[in-house]
């Protein structure tokens, strides 16, 4: 089974928290990862893009010149996507790309992606993560106490508002909670860092 060392808040070790194998330590599927980070990052997508063909353009109603005897190739509208102030062949308009995954292979790419974590002791488990007040610095302090270097994810059993806001200002720290865990963001960071507290509800809603 998988374990972890437990730190205090100023990083020093306390213990250790063995992982639910369950969880932590699952045959990873990479396939099912690549879909989920795909599923959420075509669900960011604004869509929003859009530009004119050639009947949305204004002007182009006249013939710009004769149809024979110019030695030019015939021409109906300025407005044709090869002339310039022309319409857009095959415009991108707006549209939703945003598309489902079934239930059983998001919950098999969350575990994997904890599993690979626990595999590359990417984990850091810290016996209370609190914060007595809205304070980015002591935060950082923290961060570097349990030896947190580029991006990290921190995991709370629920919202905690002074972890929430002490944490946003610090740039690649992301902070969740422990039942609104995502393939992404896990992925996303280079170390996981989790609440003790947290460790059960994850392995209660996930197994």
């Amino acid at each position: 089974m998988p374990t972890s060392k437990v730190f205090d808040m100023q990083g020093k070790v306390i213990g250790e928290v063995t992982l639910s194998d369950a969880v932590f330590g699952v045959e990873p599927n990479i396939g099912a990862i690549h879909a989920a980070v795909k599923n959420h990052l075509a669900n960011k997508r604004q869509g929003t893009q859009s530009t004119l063909t050639r009947a949305e353009v204004r002007g182009g109603g006249a013939k710009p010149y004769r149809q024979k005897g110019t030695g030019r190739a015939r021409q109906g509208s300025t407005r044709v996507p090869h002339y310039t102030h022309g319409g857009v062949a095959f415009a991108p308009k707006p549209r939703d790309y945003r598309y489902s995954l079934n239930k059983k292979l998001k919950r098999i790419a969350l575990k994997s992606a904890l599993s690979l974590k626990a595999a590359k002791e990417s984990i850091i488990v810290v016996d209370s993560i609190e914060m007595e007040e809205i304070k980015t610095k002591d935060f950082m302090s923290f961060l570097v106490a349990v030896g947190i270097e580029g991006k990290a994810l921190i995991v709370t059993p629920e919202r905690n508002e002074n972890v929430v806001l002490s944490a946003r200002n610090i740039p690649g720290i992301k902070t969740t909670f422990a039942s609104l865990l995502s393939t992404y963001d896990i992925m996303d960071a280079r170390t996981f860092v989790i609440d003790k507290a947290a460790l059960p509800i994850i392995e209660e809603v996930y197994a």
